[in-house]
């Protein structure tokens, strides 16, 4: 299930497969019984309608939760910006050698960065991880340091601005794992499938082309709700403006 929601094409050609299916099997299940009477295709209208309501609600809520974890990722971005360019200015506080050492990691660090929300590739993330580890060691170990040969309250408050740079990577980290849940997906998947199925069952012979119709809608709604939800294969992600802004304006220097 996680390999397919990290896949929104995936999402889109599978679901829309399995809904037609589905509609396609009740529509047989249908012919093996009599026809509606009067009070039956009342009461079956009023059972599709309310799994139709139900679906498109689930739905709409699990839109809402993906583009609520987008925002929190495009945020931990720009907080990230943020705590870097900050910290930057604050290496003036420490002695000259200390404060050049510290600028040179800080720029390689946010390259890192920068890799980091544009990697597509989990090889190339993997790597990424691990230099990015290795640096946060590094703007520690200096600005400690530093601080420790000469602790005042302005190396205090360097040291201070390198925990924000360090903890903000943290929380985007979160930001990026905190995906909709896989039993969230299987919920929807089988109201989906229940109501399509019911829809077959329901359906007249004239009305066939809504079996090919209705499926292709829910799964487009799937299609972009795994798209926002896949940071790295979807077609909608963050790109990192605020770090890339910082680069530009640090390396000129």
């Amino acid at each position: 299930m996680n390999y397919v929601a990290n896949s929104p094409l995936l999402v889109l050609v599978v679901s829309f497969v399995v809904l037609w299916l589905s509609t396609i099997l009740g529509d047989s299940l249908r012919k093996r019984r009599p026809p509606f009477g009067e009070g039956e295709r009342q009461d079956f209208g009023l059972i599709l309608a309310a799994i139709s309501t139900l679906l498109g609600l689930i739905i709409g809520f699990t839109f809402s939760i993906a583009v609520s974890r987008y925002d929190q990722r495009r945020k931990s971005e720009a907080e990230e910006a943020n705590a870097i360019g900050t910290e930057y200015v604050r290496t003036d506080l420490l002695p000259p050698v200390d404060a050049e050492k510290v600028r040179e990691l800080l720029k390689n660090y946010l390259d890192q960065r920068i890799l980091f929300y544009q990697a597509r590739n989990e090889d190339e993330l993997r790597r990424i991880n691990i230099h990015t580890a290795q640096l946060q060691r590094d703007l520690w170990s200096a600005t400690q340091a530093a601080a420790a040969i000469k602790p005042t309250p302005l190396a205090a408050l360097t040291v201070s601005g390198m925990n924000d740079v360090l903890n903000t990577e943290g929380y985007t980290q979160a930001a990026w794992w905190n995906r909709i849940p896989r039993e969230a997906w299987l919920l929807l998947a089988t109201i989906a499938m229940g109501w399509t199925l019911l829809l077959g069952y329901g359906g007249h012979r004239t009305y066939r082309v809504l079996f090919l119709v209705l499926p292709l809608a829910v799964s487009i709604s799937f299609f972009f709700i795994a798209d926002i939800e896949s940071p790295r294969r979807g077609r909608i992600y963050i790109v990192p403006n605020n770090l890339l802004r910082l680069s530009q304006s640090l390396h000129a220097h």
